[in-house]
């Protein structure tokens, strides 16, 4: 198969022959159409990622979409032919889906959206999952409570307030001013990251604060600052040194998420299945859609994507499609 090989840290992507895998127990092979392309791929290719190091000369992407191709021993859950997507190597020694094919963990995957496109589907896993665990497994957003997204308008910010409109909550997003309109269009109320955390609290809550609030770029401080009295607060940039006192006097929570943690360690992978396939019928229930980037990217134009990302100027999702490589 024809895989995409980065030799050392900010190298370039060169495309080579390699070995189609052959899936082992419990993996299926999957025919790759999309790889998402995520600000993590962009630092684990520079090796500026302690926490994500995939040794290279390596074959990087975290995210996918495409078809099953062959299933291994063991698996029940899926046929060949299923359209799948999930999050699922590039990381940790585990080949990525800058590739035609790629043998896969069965429980990191789930079957596609019926209603979304191959470069749709790709653009979902790592941003799906990560906004999941946090605004539905840390913080378990409800019907009627105030949610805030700082960082909304980016990859799992956009996807964190959309779960938390599908369950009811009534959304905020911090980012850009020029994001506006956007974050209108999926429902919440948008608010300038220039504003002084203390003024959109006082204009949007009387200054009550926010039942849940889900930071998605770093802004722990803002977060702890924004959330009401017995709260909810999440983070998945919490790596920072943060003053807890507001935290504390708050008698609020928090709650990590690092998303990466099953498949670094075998451990839980179950769950990033069983988000996919929840996540696949909100999609499908019209209550989910990523926002994707109008640029397109084929293979071999993989390094000009990962550039797109690093310089932070996509307007959505960067997704490269193989089909330049593999039609089909």
């Amino acid at each position: 198969m024809k895989a995409l090989i980065v030799e050392h840290a900010q190298g370039p992507f060169t495309i080579k022959d390699v070995p189609t895998p052959t899936p082992g127990p419990g993996e299926v092979l999957v025919k790759i159409h999309a790889s998402g392309v995520n600000p993590l791929d962009t630092k684990i290719w520079a090796d500026a990622a302690a926490h994500a190091h995939h040794p290279l000369p390596a074959i990087l992407g975290i995210d996918l979409a495409g078809t099953v191709e062959a299933v291994g021993p063991g698996v029940k859950a899926f046929s060949i032919g299923d359209e799948v997507y999930g999050m699922t190597g590039g990381v940790g020694g585990v080949q990525g889906s800058l590739a035609e094919y790629a043998a896969v963990d069965a429980r990191l995957i789930a079957n596609k959206p019926a209603n979304l496109s191959m470069r749709e589907a790709a653009a979902l896993p790592l941003a799906v999952i990560t906004a999941w665990e946090g605004m539905v497994d840390r913080v378990d957003v409800r019907e009627g409570e105030t949610a805030l997204v700082i960082g909304a308008a980016g990859g799992v910010g956009h996807v964190a307030l959309q779960l938390a409109s599908a369950r009811g909550a009534i959304i905020f997003g911090v980012d850009r001013a020029e994001a506006a309109d956007y974050l209108r269009s999926i429902g919440a109320t948008p608010v300038d990251r220039n504003t002084a955390v203390g003024d959109y609290v006082r204009d949007l809550t009387g200054g009550r604060g926010f039942d849940v609030v889900y930071d998605c770029v770093g802004a722990l401080d803002d977060a702890f600052l924004a959330v009401r009295r017995f709260g909810r607060v999440t983070s998945s940039l919490g790596w920072s040194a943060h003053s807890l006192a507001p935290l504390s006097f708050r008698a609020a929570t928090y709650g990590g998420v690092f998303t990466l943690l099953p498949l670094l360690t075998g451990e839980g992978r179950e769950a990033h299945g069983r988000i996919l396939s929840e996540a696949a019928r909100l999609a499908e229930a019209g209550k989910l859609m990523p926002r994707l980037d109008e640029r397109r990217f084929s293979l071999d134009q993989a390094g000009n994507a990962h550039a797109l990302v690093r310089e932070g100027s996509a307007r959505g999702k960067i997704v490269v499609e193989i089909e330049a490589a593999n039609p089909g």
